[in-house]
């Protein structure tokens, strides 16, 4: 039997994640799950929202499932996605976007994977404040070494982009081209406007996508070309390698083509730990009401289960779940035609469903 953290989170992380985790039981797969605590529902018990005891039990096991943390907006406390990432060097983030038959969507064929690199870029939490004495020295500094004026009530990020974690995702991406079948790598960026940052994360796609010649086609987009193309033609895209920033934002563009971030999953890969996780938010104002779509967190289990070998249980919950999305009939909300459909039906109830679909 094996041990794998869960980290239910808060706002409507807990209902998703029980969801989640008595869909994977039901596979017959043997897992130990030990509950770990983090997010901001924590602070007052541990004084931090990621506690090093949760870090060093993720290190232990080397997977964890995770339900949604709220990060609140604006000043203050820093996103733990982000810092749990930073903290175990899940370099990868992995967010696979696939359509299934009757999700609300225009669309009839979306299989899209999205690579994004997840520890640089404007992420990287390197931030100056507004009116901050090192930020007043930082546009000292900078006026000093090229021509722009900045004005001094300015905040600033900082967005480092390195060779070594550009090459880094590129093989990545690559590498799971080609263990996956998939046919095409797009690397996604604004060369064109930041011509050392993004310039270089391209240059560095270009050299990895080299070794692949003749095994895996390789395509450049700019990012604002691709979102307009993912909506005209998101059948064209096979695997998209982004930077941080743009990775998150395309991400929940191809979200929106299968039916929403109801049904989005995503996992955080590094050389020694993967921790799986929804790709949507806390939804705090949903929370307790057993509304949310389980549907995300159930298939971020799928891809744990495919990442610890788990193969057959993996394809047959997989499977469960696209047979209950093509029926339609126990779904929540978000997936009916209409969302205010009086025949929706809970987050339990939907993973009730699941459950019994699964062969």
């Amino acid at each position: 039997m094996r041990t794998i953290g869960l980290i239910p989170g808060d706002g409507i992380g807990p209902e998703v994640a029980h969801a989640a985790r008595r869909c994977i039981d039901a596979t017959g797969v043997k897992i130990h799950w030990e509950i770990l605590e983090a997010g901001v529902g924590v602070m007052a018990k541990y004084g931090t929202p990621l506690p090093e005891e949760v870090l060093a039990a993720i290190r232990k096991h080397r997977v964890a499932l995770k339900g949604p943390i709220t990060t609140p907006i604006g000043k203050g406390i820093r996103s733990v996605n982000v810092a749990l990432r930073h903290a175990l060097d899940l370099y990868a983030c992995l967010r696979p976007a696939k359509l299934y038959e009757g999700a609300p969507s225009p669309y009839k064929q979306v299989d899209i994977v999205i690579v994004r690199e997840n520890s640089e870029d404007l992420y990287a939490g390197i931030e100056f404040d507004d009116g901050a004495p090192e930020t007043k020295e930082l546009i000292q500094w900078l006026e000093a070494h090229q021509p722009k004026k900045l004005a001094p009530d300015t905040a600033i990020s900082i967005k480092p982009i390195s060779r070594r974690a550009s090459v880094r995702i590129a093989r990545y991406a690559f590498e799971y081209a080609v263990a996956n079948g998939r046919k095409k790598v797009t690397a996604v960026q604004k060369a064109n406007i930041m011509k050392f940052t993004d310039g270089l994360f391209l240059e560095a796609a270009r050299e990895v996508a080299a070794l692949y010649s003749g095994k895996v086609e390789f395509e450049e987009r700019l990012v604002d070309n691709l979102c307009m193309q993912l909506v005209q033609r998101p059948e064209q895209f096979d695997v998209l390698l982004l930077p941080n920033l743009y990775g998150d934002i395309v991400s929940d563009l191809c979200a929106g083509l299968i039916g929403g971030l109801g049904v989005a999953p995503g996992g955080n890969i590094g050389p020694e730990v993967a921790v799986f996780e929804p790709v949507h938010g806390s939804a705090p104002k949903y929370a307790g009401q057993n509304k949310a779509n389980p549907t995300a967190t159930v298939l971020s289990g799928v891809m744990m289960l495919r990442h610890i070998g788990e193969l057959q249980p993996a394809d047959r919950l997989e499977q469960a779940v696209r047979s209950v999305i093509r029926e339609g009939r126990y779904v929540t909300y978000d997936l009916k035609p209409r969302r205010n459909d009086s025949t929706a039906v809970g987050t339990q109830e939907m993973a009730d469903a699941i459950i019994s679909a699964i062969r």
